[in-house]
């Protein structure tokens, strides 16, 4: 239970008594002398409750109410009140106030309702952040599409440590997606209103890796006519993700490791330290375990960026996400280039669901928009180890029961309906897919 109270009392004895009981009883108090003050140091995050005195000099109880009402309407206020005020006081609770508590009054009576009114203020506290992470859950679904156990596991990861400001290494193949995860990381969090700064370390020649990501002065060196922030320095405040990693220069490397350890740079041709403010996604396609071993990439930068670290799972991994995925891209494509999107036939379906992607969701996005120009779907020759018929069945039957399971969020008989299967042949395919009813009852990706 947060302990958080601010008592308001333009009496400074009331007021250092009332203190001292709370803070004997374990409470984190603060003493304002007026309810101006106590405004200019609350917001509607406020995690605690406000013990005010009815009749004060300037602004008075019932208008700190009003204000606190403005500012959030749930936000408790315990009025105390001298016994001719008791007719106001119970106007104040009509008002919005929590509880109102006469003069004089015991400390336990204090006590029993500010423990009261913490409660309530959790309990509204923990309801807003349940919805926000539902909302948060909703609109991620639709950025990072899936019905697969490994997408719902990367998304949980995401919205985990979006709000935390951890530094992140993504694993996964080309294409498989690692901007966007890392957009998504950013967007989610705190950071949100601020800059999102994309590199990619294997696109910068050498010569100019430094200044492209450090910045210069004018005259810093041949062509350097005028100043330069850096990827770093634009990136303040916010995001900065370096695609490729393993691509950055070792001299670089030693650079980025002190900016990271110090939140400080220097602009090339520069002596001024600048205060920077950034938290980076990095990606990468090799594991850097291996890059530390070859001498190619520094242990020590490996472990400022590797606090947490997501693997992307490759196309391959997830196949029943591959039609969601065609569909998808299709409908953008079409509406991009004015073009009716053709419907896609059994015989499509099953050469997409056969091919391998070594490009991923890159290449499966290709693919999404030569099939609305009418071209092929792009069908590699099979190679041996592809699935055979049977298999891909079994991974389109996963993907529809997937997709009806998350529909219906977990109702088994809505799922019955929607499939037209009998009760004991759905529990028996749930079995063989290892699909769990409980996967997809709602708030269970939070």
């Amino acid at each position: 239970m947060t302990t958080q109270v601010i008592v308001v009392d333009d009496e400074a004895a009331i007021r250092e008594a009332v203190r001292e009981w709370l803070e004997l009883s374990g409470f984190e108090v603060r003493v304002e002398s007026s309810a101006e003050d106590c405004l200019k140091r609350l917001d509607a995050d406020f995690p605690g409750v406000v013990i005010s005195d009815l009749r004060m000099p300037g602004m008075d109880g019932m208008a700190l109410l009003q204000a606190l009402q403005t500012l959030d309407r749930e936000l408790p206020l315990l009025m105390i009140t001298g016994h001719g005020d008791v007719p106001q006081a119970v106007e104040a609770m009509r008002l919005g106030a929590y509880d109102f508590i006469e003069k004089p009054f015991t400390p336990e009576r204090l006590l029993e309702s500010l423990r009261r009114a913490l409660e309530k203020r959790r309990l509204v506290q923990e309801n807003r952040r349940l919805r926000v992470q539902v909302e948060l859950k909703d609109q991620l679904d639709g950025r990072l599409l899936g019905v697969s156990r490994p997408m719902a596991q990367l998304r949980r990861q995401v919205l985990d440590l979006a709000s935390t400001p951890v530094n992140i290494l993504l694993r996964g193949d080309t294409g498989a997606g690692k901007e966007m995860v890392a957009r998504c990381l950013h967007d989610f969090g705190p950071r949100a209103g601020k800059p999102f700064v994309a590199l990619n370390c294997a696109a910068i020649p050498e010569n100019l890796f430094e200044s492209e990501l450090f910045g210069h002065e004018s005259g810093a060196f041949t062509g350097a006519q005028g100043k330069r922030i850096g990827k770093i320095e634009h990136a303040h405040g916010g995001t900065l993700f370096l695609d490729e990693i393993e691509s950055m220069p070792l001299a670089q490397q030693v650079k980025l490791l002190r900016v990271l350890q110090e939140q400080r740079l220097e602009r090339l041709g520069s002596n001024q330290s600048i205060a920077v403010d950034i938290r980076v996604v990095a990606a990468t396609k090799p594991d850097l375990r291996d890059e530390v071993r070859a001498g190619r990439f520094r242990e020590d930068l490996l472990y400022r960026l590797n606090v947490a670290e997501l693997q992307l799972p490759a196309l391959r991994e997830r196949r029943e996400d591959i039609p969601l995925l065609f569909e998808h891209f299709a409908r953008q494509a079409s509406a991009r280039l004015g073009r009716p999107q053709p419907t896609l036939t059994p015989a499509e379906l099953a050469q997409l669901l056969a091919h391998d992607w070594p490009g991923n969701v890159r290449e499966l996005a290709n693919a999404a928009e030569r099939h609305v120009l009418g071209l092929s779907t792009g069908q590699a020759e099979r190679t041996e180890g592809e699935p055979s018929l049977a298999e891909l069945m079994e991974t389109y039957e996963a993907q529809c029961l997937r997709q009806a399971l998350a529909r219906s969020q977990g109702d088994i008989k809505a799922v019955m309906a929607l499939l037209q299967l009998p009760r004991r042949t759905l529990n028996e395919k749930m079995v063989r897919h290892g699909l769990e009813r409980g996967e997809f009852l709602p708030g269970d990706d939070l």
